[in-house]
């Protein structure tokens, strides 16, 4: 009696290393590595170019892994549920694996109809975790030492692959334009795939991260300091695991270390670390609420700002011409590279939901399709922390021109993604509007500011802290601190949501 076939459906998890599901499959029976081409997922809302040419290359990468292995990838266009009714019909049936995964409410829905289809068939479908999310999650107590433990697992090596009798016929990849995808302004994107996420490991945790702890808030110099891992992990070209056994490695190397640098050295991995606690972190508020995708995670603040569609205000800010010459350079290179640090993508946000005082969810979209990292988990929590409408953070509302004064002092970074400022002098390129020549400039080669941006925040701390008085609120808000809040090992009082209950991931994975 020949063996059941067993399909491994890849979906953000483009790589053969530490990839469980494949090795439980490859030890189960004859093993077919499939990607799933969905027309309906490169539709959605938060999808775009840069993304789909950054999958691309991965997949490109990954075709050629599991040849290696022995079984080539079949790549199929298409819906989930007609690709699967062809699979089975040219199989005769399968067992079923993938990666659990904590996507967009679209992928929700396309999983919950996945299991649904395999359970009406009889089609064993196993999913297995890929991150430090847990699912599912009863209390938050104890998660940090769930994740250690999870992470600190061996990894798992890559299986031998045996082939199905069947011979089975794969699609081309469709190009962008053919998935209905636009250019979108990327000039200069991080590369996909397996051998430049390794690459990127490497050089962060052996050159480039000695100062990720201190340049990891200024967009310029954090271009480099920082890890740059993050679109390597939102699409599975490098495992958590593996990136934090990395880390760690890399820190008992240097832990007795007394080589100059060796200090700023220890204290940058640190830092790294918890920011791959805080990534999955994240991601597990998602997990535990899909629907923080839509609505404020605090009732209170719901309908509070306008909707942004047909604002002016937010053409504006989405194409970097608010008049605010730091908001704005920091929305071009974000444009041309779909990369920024965390704190200026923070700032982005802050500036659209407060100065601006615009509802989150379309600056949150925008921001979506310019990331090519987007992890719909780490990106809705921090949207809506960043807007304030969490109702357990504090209300951060960055000062945009101070920000420019201590993070790009000289203009350097301002005058590359806004030329138009060049002959501006250092001391008013971050506020050209007090040169006296600024008339030679403003309203003819870059704006004049859209806003004041010193009263426009006054007047939203006083909405947001209107909103924030009153028992009803902060009852509201030790529940969603409950479910949501981030724990000390062991701690479990409810601390006053007018506090500072979490901090920002100040890093970019």
């Amino acid at each position: 009696m020949s063996e059941r076939p067993q399909v491994v459906w890849f979906k953000r998890d483009l790589r053969v290393a530490d990839h469980r599901p494949l090795a439980m499959a490859a030890a189960h029976g004859p093993t077919v590595p499939l990607y799933v081409v969905e027309p309906e997922l490169w539709r959605q809302a938060d999808a775009s170019f840069r993304q789909w040419q950054f999958v691309a290359e991965c997949l490109d990468e990954l075709a050629t892994a599991v040849a290696a292995l022995g079984q080539p990838l079949v790549i199929r266009v298409g819906d989930i549920g007609d690709v699967l009714t062809a699979l089975r019909d040219e199989l005769g049936g399968f067992d079923l694996w993938a990666h659990q995964e904590t996507g967009n409410d679209w992928t929700y829905a396309r999983d919950r109809f996945v299991a649904a289809w395999c359970r009406e068939r009889a089609i064993p479908w196993t999913e297995l975790p890929q991150g430090g999310v847990i699912r599912p999650l009863a209390a938050r107590r104890g998660w940090a030492g769930r994740w250690d433990r999870r992470m600190n697992e061996p990894l798992t090596a890559p299986p031998a692959l045996r082939r199905v009798p069947t011979q089975l016929t794969s699609d081309r990849l469709p190009t962008a334009a053919e998935l209905g995808l636009r250019a979108d302004g990327i000039v200069a994107a991080q590369r996909g795939g397996r051998r430049a996420a390794l690459a990127t490991l490497d050089s962060f945790l052996t050159e480039r991260g000695r100062d990720y702890r201190r340049a990891m808030s200024s967009p310029g110099a954090g271009a480099d300091a920082c890890s740059r891992l993050s679109p390597y992990l939102a699409w599975g070209a490098l495992a958590m695991r593996e990136a934090h056994q990395a880390n760690e490695l890399r820190r008992r190397q240097l832990a007795d270390s007394e080589a100059v640098g060796a200090a700023t050295w220890r204290a940058s991995l640190k830092s790294f670390s918890g920011r791959l606690h805080w990534h999955c972190h994240f991601m597990q508020k998602l997990e535990d609420q899909p629907n923080m995708e839509f609505a404020d995670l605090h009732s209170a603040y719901r309908g509070l700002r306008p909707a942004a569609d047909s604002s002016d205000l937010f053409a504006a800010w989405c194409r970097g011409e608010t008049g605010l010459p730091f908001v704005d350079a920091c929305m071009r290179m974000l444009i041309a590279t779909g990369w920024l640090n965390f704190r200026m993508r923070a700032m982005l946000m802050a500036v659209a939901s407060y100065h601006l005082w615009l509802d989150w969810q379309q600056p949150g979209l925008h921001l979506a399709r310019l990331f090519v990292d987007f992890e719909p988990g780490i990106h809705w929590s921090q949207v809506q922390m960043q807007s304030g409408s969490t109702g357990i953070n504090a209300v951060r509302i960055y000062n945009p021109v101070k920000q420019g004064y201590d993070q790009d002092p000289d203009g350097s970074f301002v005058r590359r993604w806004l030329p138009e400022l060049a002959g501006v002098p250092d001391e008013f390129v971050q506020e050209p509007w007090r040169w006296d020549k600024a008339d030679e400039v403003l309203e003819r080669t870059y704006p004049r500011p859209i806003i004041d941006h010193l009263a426009a925040a006054r007047e939203a701390r006083k909405r947001v802290w209107q909103v924030r008085r009153g028992g009803a609120f902060r009852e509201e808000a030790r529940a969603i601190f409950d479910k949501h809040g981030s724990r000390k090992r062991g701690q479990r009082s409810r601390r006053p949501a007018s506090k500072n209950l979490e901090l920002p991931l100040d890093g970019d994975t």
